[in-house]
């Protein structure tokens, strides 16, 4: 039988398809065009941003709700250098990104001859950043290159992978064989370092679980672990939802000190899928985070277990299976109840809060109070830095933002578009300030054309506020804090989007029922002074 050929850009298609991809995100252009061949054919969905930048952070977004890589698409040079701040966001987060780029033919590379988006050295910058990148040289090579980017997305720490392809190579043509999906290998803990912590587990009297975001797989078996050691379960930015409701959580920070006070108290302490990283843990940089004394930290990552915080155990593997080792091991009934313990630190933390922070939570709680189906996703802006500190969202994936690790502002309405795509049974809220909605504003027109059910949610405050406070405080004349922003509601007209400015507080729960009854992107902006209630 004779094989099939196809060009490099119809076989990428085709091995993304039996990778399980679904969308892409990109704009094309006379760098990408061979590979936009065979996706007109394909069941491949494109989105298109308004910029390389929005392609990542849609990528981001996708990701962070589907559970699934999001993929980019974007030409050489200025559209992969455009798409860098949101690899660095996926990085620091460990979401899992695949971007595509083109890249100069061949017998151009490395030479400097002026050409068309030509960098230096394309592959050498990507290197400093992405977990593997590769350029395609060799056409027949492929294969074997999507197969090992899907491996390395899927078997560790996930993060961003890129796969560069020379335009001379895109059109060339290759046999098409049989195609499957990469496969998954994940470390596994071995039997006698779960028994230890299983160990230490059981002879615990006051154990509590901290979850980050390596552990949204692991919810039913953390859930099961938990109740069976009474173990309180705090929660960082990116595992947020985890046991939604349940009397075992604590939806707080763990800068907080009430948090900290709770984790002292333990006389063991189970980490779970965190880097346990100064966004999370000490988030004012005060060193007060305690020094854990009985602390059991499981990763995906060797290197990040390496780093620190010390550990009286350290367990090589995913937390999904660790849990569930552990929980192997355990008796099946253990007489203790972290409930009480778990309830204080609610309360305390939650009191912690400045008046105006404790406003901020009530307009999150307002939101899930309306739309308790809905996702939030935010932005580098104050409301968002108090959900950070508390917020008690209803289950996993229903709150993110780049408000930790990178901390990339103009991320949320990208990221809130590939979310809606990912999830569309769902309505998307976009919890974006006045200076962070600037840097991707036109991606509005892009919820316009996917019909992305997104309500963008604008804080106003006139600029960039927590940065003026930050300069008063510190003596320093604010300078650069005041830009000028556009009237939001006459920018979602011109896009055609349905948009309300609030007089009070109050109406919020009905402006956010209004535009979830939508079928595509709503606005409604919320003035930090001038809204009734906004402030507190």
């Amino acid at each position: 039988m004779i094989a099939a050929m196809k060009t490099v850009g119809e076989a990428l298609i085709d091995l993304l398809e039996a990778n399980g991809v679904e969308v892409v995100f990109g704009i094309p252009g006379v760098h990408t065009v061979e590979l936009y061949r065979g996706l007109a054919g394909s069941k491949i969905c494109h989105v298109t941003p308004r910029h390389e930048q929005g392609a990542g952070f849609m990528a981001d977004g996708y990701a962070r709700v589907s559970g699934k890589p999001g993929v980019a698409l974007v030409i050489t040079g200025p559209g992969l250098t455009n798409t860098i701040t949101a690899m660095a966001q996926a990085r620091q987060d460990s979401i899992p990104m695949l971007v595509i780029s083109g890249v100069n033919r061949r017998d151009s590379l490395g030479h400097g001859r002026g050409l068309l988006h030509e960098l230096p050295d394309q592959q050498g910058m990507m290197k400093t950043l992405a977990l593997y990148s590769h350029t395609l040289l060799n056409p027949a090579d492929l294969p074997l290159v999507v197969d090992r980017a899907f491996a390395v997305l899927l078997s560790g720490r996930p993060g961003p992978v890129h796969i560069e392809i020379p335009t001379d190579v895109m059109a060339e043509r290759i046999e098409s064989g049989v195609i499957r999906p990469a496969a998954a290998t994940r470390p596994r803990a071995d039997g006698e370092t779960l028994q230890r912590a299983a160990i230490l587990c059981a002879e615990a009297s006051r154990p509590a679980i901290l979850c980050g975001g390596g552990a949204l797989a692991a919810e039913a078996e953390v859930r099961a672990l938990a109740e069976r050691i009474g173990a309180p379960v705090v929660t960082t930015v990116n595992a947020r939802g985890i046991l939604g409701g349940h009397p075992l959580r604590v939806p707080a920070s763990p800068s907080l000190k009430a948090v900290r006070a709770l984790l002292r108290d333990a006389d063991l302490v189970l980490a779970l899928g965190t880097e346990m990283g100064q966004t999370d843990y000490d988030l004012y940089a005060d060193g007060g985070f305690p020094e854990l004394g009985n602390l059991i930290r499981t990763d995906i990552d060797a290197t990040q277990l390496a780093r620190g915080p010390r550990a009286v155990l350290s367990i090589l593997s995913g937390a999904r299976t660790a849990a569930a080792g552990i929980l192997g091991f355990l008796p099946d009934h253990l007489a203790k109840d972290g409930a009480p313990r778990a309830d204080s630190a609610r309360k305390a933390a939650l009191k912690e809060l400045a008046p105006k922070m404790r406003a901020e939570v009530d307009v999150i709680d307002m939101i899930y109070g309306a739309l308790p189906d809905c996702i939030i996703v935010g932005d580098s802006t104050q409301v968002v830095y108090a959900g950070n500190l508390y917020c008690d969202a209803p289950r996993q994936r229903a709150w993110f933002n780049s408000a930790t690790g990178y901390g990339a502002l103009g991320y949320a309405p990208p990221a809130a578009v590939g979310a809606a795509v990912a999830d569309g049974a769902r309505p998307v809220v976009c919890l974006v300030g006045d200076g962070g909605f600037q840097f991707s504003l036109a991606e509005i027109g892009s919820a316009v054309d996917a019909n992305a059910r997104v309500i963008f949610l604008v804080w106003n405050n006139d600029g960039y506020q927590e940065i003026e406070s930050y300069m008063r405080e510190s003596g320093i004349t604010p300078e650069g804090v005041k830009p000028s922003a556009p009237d939001f509601l006459l920018t979602a007209k011109a896009y055609g989007v349905p948009a309300e400015r609030l007089a009070d507080i109050r109406n919020l729960p009905q402006a956010l029922a209004d535009a979830a009854a939508r079928a595509g992107p709503s606005l409604v902006e919320i003035h930090q002074t001038k809204t009734a209630g906004a402030a507190g």
